[in-house]
């Protein structure tokens, strides 16, 4: 049983992984669900404080995911009509690919500065306020899984030492 935990806990992690560049996966939610498996381990210790306080950075994440992109463009610029252009392009693009992510909110950070009646200039500044803000969100994503799989192979090096 306690192969298949772990084992199960390291799909888990490594799906998660990939899920914090391919928009479809939930990353972070399924990392920190290979911790709480690996919780379950007779081998391993997880404190549980350590999994409420994951439980509120992954959550704390998911939500900054969404507001970056439109933090960026307004960081970079845009306007009222760009943040809501780069959050309905973001929105839609999560759907496709994570391609089409990062290009569905610099298209609609551009597009809603044109509705905005904003030079060319100033609404490619906008979207590309937008791009940085995806390109952050993605780092801390990856940070953060990153860290959770350094505790899950510590946690198992132990296993394996004793």
């Amino acid at each position: 049983m306690e192969v298949v935990i772990l084992l199960g806990a390291a799909v888990l992690l490594f799906i998660g992984l990939a899920g914090c560049i391919i928009p479809v996966i939930p990353g972070l939610p399924l990392c920190y669900a290979g911790l709480l498996l690996l919780s379950f381990s007779m081998q391993v210790q997880v404190p549980l404080y350590f999994l409420i306080l994951w439980a509120v950075v992954v959550l704390a994440i998911q939500i900054l995911d969404f507001y970056l992109p439109v933090w960026g463009t307004k960081k970079y610029g845009g306007s009222k009509y760009g943040m809501w252009g780069s959050t309905i392009g973001l929105i839609l693009g999560i759907f496709f690919s994570p391609i089409a992510m990062i290009a569905g909110a610099f298209a609609g950070a551009f597009v809603g500065e044109k509705i905005a009646n904003k030079d060319s200039k100033t609404a490619l500044k906008a979207a590309f306020g937008s791009f940085m803000g995806i390109v952050l969100g993605t780092v801390i994503k990856l940070a953060i899984a990153l860290y959770m799989i350094g505790y899950y192979l510590v946690a198992v090096w132990k296993i394996i030492i004793v």
